[in-house]
């Protein structure tokens, strides 16, 4: 069974129960193909990762942000909490949901950091246990997505199918604990493991769970044919990250044609969230206010 997006929905029926709104879901539309698709847009935290981290800046200032500019939602990245890698207290996600709905914005996406390419197995599961936990913070502040990483193979003494078999077990386990708690789990391409769609995909296939879905980052695909490569992952895409660059085969960053991202996914007739994610160095609120402004310019 080929687990994209369309099947992800069309399984989603009571989803809605779990997360208290339809349009927080990406969506294909499976009747009308010449509908337009409906684009929603969001911010993430790590775009302001020094603001966060030396005080500059909390989630409340950039709600009030994403707000002005007039996103629709907010990334909520987990180690931006005090309490990280331990799960918030319920006050204090709370508090943030009822600031979100008073500005008019969904939480639409949670993330943590984990590592499955480490054969260290008692590592894994501390990890697992921490996806578990935060799955249940995801649920409770409304986010029907999480994102988790895949890890970075560094030991020598495993083949990469060796580490790939193992996680692929892993991204199974987090899959269930996922569809417990109504939220699905997000894998990110992040330049570490998976670096094609096709290895992307063939994961994305194997593990086979309407609860583990992709979170397409367009940033993070070296490739000859970035674009190319975009288009093949974009039925199974679940959430969109767009940043200012893409990367060529080595890795090396390259401004990204924001207007050529968003004809893709309009012609993919994706129906749900992207983000915006600055790692320029300079005023980040303006990068992200023009990256907005000419991805949109890009729309039909």
């Amino acid at each position: 069974m080929k687990t994209t997006r369309r099947n992800v929905l069309k399984n989603l029926v009571l989803a809605p129960l779990f997360l208290g709104t339809n349009r927080l879901m990406a969506h294909t539309n499976l009747l009308d193909k010449k509908k337009t698709s409906r684009l929603q847009y969001s911010i993430n935290a790590y775009s302001f990762n020094t603001e966060l981290r030396n005080g500059e800046m909390t989630f409340y200032d950039m709600m009030e942000y994403a707000a002005n500019i007039g996103l629709d939602a907010i990334d909520l990245t987990g180690y931006y909490f005090n309490s990280y890698p331990e799960a918030p207290s319920n006050k204090e996600l709370f508090d943030l949901k009822r600031k979100a709905l008073e500005l008019g914005l969904d939480i639409s996406w949670t993330g943590v950091r984990n590592d499955f390419a480490t054969p260290n197995l008692a590592k894994r599961n501390n990890d697992i246990e921490m996806i578990k936990n935060w799955l249940q913070v995801s649920s409770l502040i409304g986010s029907p997505i999480m994102r988790i990483f895949t890890g970075r193979h560094k030991n020598k003494a495993y083949s990469k199918q060796d580490v790939k078999q193992w996680m692929l077990n892993d991204f199974k386990t987090c899959a269930k604990y996922g569809e417990l708690n109504g939220v699905i789990v997000g894998l990110q391409n992040h330049d570490e493991f998976l670096f094609t769609s096709d290895e992307i995909i063939d994961v994305l296939e194997k593990v086979n769970s309407d609860w583990f879905g992709l979170i397409l980052d367009c940033g993070s695909l070296p490739s000859d044919d970035t674009y190319r490569e975009i288009e093949n992952l974009a039925p199974y895409a679940n959430y969109y990250f767009v940043k200012e660059h893409i990367k060529q085969k080595d890795s090396t960053k390259v401004p990204a044609d924001l207007k050529r991202i968003a004809k893709i996914i309009q012609s993919s007739n994706y129906r749900g969230y992207v983000s915006f994610e600055s790692l320029k160095e300079g005023n980040t609120k303006e990068i992200i206010k023009d990256m907005f402004s000419e991805f949109k310019s890009g729309l039909n």
